[in-house]
């Protein structure tokens, strides 16, 4: 019982990290610069982060780990189990970041 416990609450905090990352709205376009707000303005604009659902998914696992850090049992070593495949998700998720080209 234990064991389907632990494994449906980090199906559960996985499943709502894809939902949340794919349900969050689109970043509006970038505006065009126009002659009034002249070329300052342009070289002050910051570009918009690159993959904001990766960065969120990442924050998310984060808190889902520190979740089962601070759980009152070993789950029969499961949560342990959990925990080492949590920080894998987050390592391949960072190193998706250092791998785009765009």
């Amino acid at each position: 019982m234990r064991m389907k416990l632990i494994g449906l609450l980090v199906v559960g905090c996985l499943a709502l990290t894809v939902t949340f990352a794919a349900g969050s709205p689109a970043m509006p376009a970038a505006k065009a610069v126009t002659g009034e707000e002249g070329p300052a303005a342009a070289a002050t604009a910051t570009p918009a982060e690159p993959h904001p659902e990766i960065r969120q998914a990442i924050a998310a696992l984060r808190r889902a780990k520190a979740h089962m850090e601070h759980a009152a049992h070993d789950f029969g070593g499961h949560r342990v189990d959990a925990i080492k495949a949590t920080d894998e998700a987050i390592h391949q998720l960072e190193d998706c970041l250092k791998y785009d080209k765009d």
